[in-house]
């Protein structure tokens, strides 16, 4: 046995002992093991002298006791590029769009150090998407985290792709989109709803799917992070990096940290969910020379925002669109919460004086209205004052303004899709709240781009 090899001592599920009696590789070193170099261990602590604990990449099939094992003698590695576009990949770097196999000349590791605070750019831009209701009340910090934080099935998926493709047509920058424990179909269907809108020849996916290990579904966030980075950094291109779904890399964490014995936090998470979150969370940001713009979607756990995993993802974005089941039984698309959606670039010094006003007067019309729907059940909207009539009015022409279609959605709904300016967005809700689309039906506002669409 050379002195870069080991032997295996216990297999348990995804965890693999190896002993190195001669010198110990570094913590995150790839190791390989099976009789054709199958099996791919991450190293990641070490129990006593001479023992690496490891977490599997791959099955550990065929795997035994006093296997032998190799040290690669470098961490888990991905290829970067521009070779990259139009492809979708695995957390190793190998395509699995049934193309031919990649064959960059760059391999990066996965794991970096975050930019430094001094050479962070520290100008503050809006990142634009042409989404309404993003844009006025949540607008999004370019080279900053937004969180689309919804349940299961009110349309986190149909956002982000929507984003994609205004993204790409607009700022004509890379799009990557991570795949944390995605579903063989979700995946299928992004790739293909992305061929047909044509965006993705500028975009990388890359997936660590639900049926394998935790170790994938943990390291894959990292693998995206490192190609977006080299976009950024080397190529001087902004990039959208996109992550459905940040809770199960939570998720992904929390099954390592169980495997590896750790003793549990609050509500069964793992001891160090905060420190993975910000390994990951604090590589995204601006530099002079490109950014890294992230939405990401969260999933929260039976629709409650105290859960741990809910609540130290908050804590890494400037802007949080919450998407709202309410909203989708209602129609209104895309179902996102005007109230509960917040972001810290809505401050005057930021968007501008008007800007903020339109948008603090919007959110108290339709916060007024909310509060009078319990009157309005009971008693019916004839027993209101004459003002809070108006206010229900202009709240629901708001609602039906804020609604919009999407391009990616063009074949379910027949409604072309709209890209709708930052102007118009603030023009059309300042003639609603204005009450001059009072002799309008509500329905005319309803699916629109811009107010001069809407015909009496």
């Amino acid at each position: 046995m050379t002195t870069s090899q080991g032997q295996v001592i216990s297999i348990r599920g995804s965890v693999v002992d190896v002993l190195f009696p001669h010198s110990l590789p570094a913590v995150y070193s790839l190791l390989i093991a099976g009789e054709n170099k199958q099996v791919a261990l991450e190293v990641m602590t070490y129990p006593s002298s001479g023992l690496v604990r490891t977490i599997a990449l791959t099955p550990t099939q065929g795997l035994a006791r006093g296997s032998i094992v190799k040290n690669t003698g470098h961490p888990l590695q991905v290829p970067v590029g521009n070779t990259l576009l139009g492809r979708m990949l695995n957390v190793f770097g190998e395509a699995i769009d049934g193309k031919e196999q990649l064959s960059a000349s760059k391999w990066r590791s996965i794991h970096a150090a975050p930019i430094p605070l001094g050479d962070r750019s520290t100008i503050t831009d809006i990142f634009l998407t042409g989404i309404k209701v993003i844009d006025l009340l949540a607008p999004l910090e370019k080279g900053g985290k937004a969180g689309l934080f919804g349940g299961a099935g009110v349309g986190k998926t149909v956002l982000i792709t929507e984003l994609i493709h205004n993204v790409v047509s607009r700022y004509k920058g890379v799009s990557i989109f991570c795949g944390i424990g995605e579903r063989s179909r979700e995946g299928e269907e992004l790739y293909r709803e992305m061929q047909e809108a044509g965006v993705l020849n500028n975009t990388v996916m890359v997936f660590g799917q639900m049926n394998e290990s935790p170790g994938v579904r943990f390291r894959v966030g990292h693998a995206a992070l490192t190609m977006a980075e080299y976009f950024r950094d080397d190529l001087h291109q902004d990039v959208l990096l996109t992550i459905d779904n940040i809770f199960r890399f939570i998720q992904a964490g929390s099954e390592v940290s169980g495997l590896m014995g750790q003793l549990p936090s609050r509500v069964g998470y793992q001891p160090t969910l905060a420190t993975e979150l910000a390994e990951l969370e604090e590589r995204i940001c601006n530099t002079a020379s490109g950014s890294i713009t992230s939405i990401q979607a969260v999933y929260v756990p039976a629709d409650d925002f105290t859960d741990p995993a809910a609540v130290h993802t908050f804590a890494h974005l400037s802007a949080s669109i919450v998407l709202s089941r309410k909203r989708v039984s209602q129609g209104l698309y895309p179902a996102i919460d005007p109230l509960q959606s917040d972001s810290k670039m809505l401050t005057p010094q930021i968007v501008g004086d008007r800007h903020y006003q339109i948008a603090q007067a919007v959110r108290q019309t339709l916060a007024n209205y909310e509060e009078l729907k319990d009157i309005i059940a009971m008693l019916g909207l004839e027993e209101l004052a004459q003002s809070e009539r108006k206010i229900v009015y202009r709240a629901r022409r708001l609602e039906r303004f804020l609604t919009q279609p999407f391009f990616t959605t063009e074949q379910f709904t027949g409604l072309e899709g709209r890209m709708v300016l930052l102007k118009d967005t603030l023009d059309g809700c300042e003639l609603i709240l204005n009450d001059d689309f009072d002799a309008y039906p509500e329905q005319s506002l309803y699916m629109i781009g811009s107010i001069d669409e809407a015909n009496n």
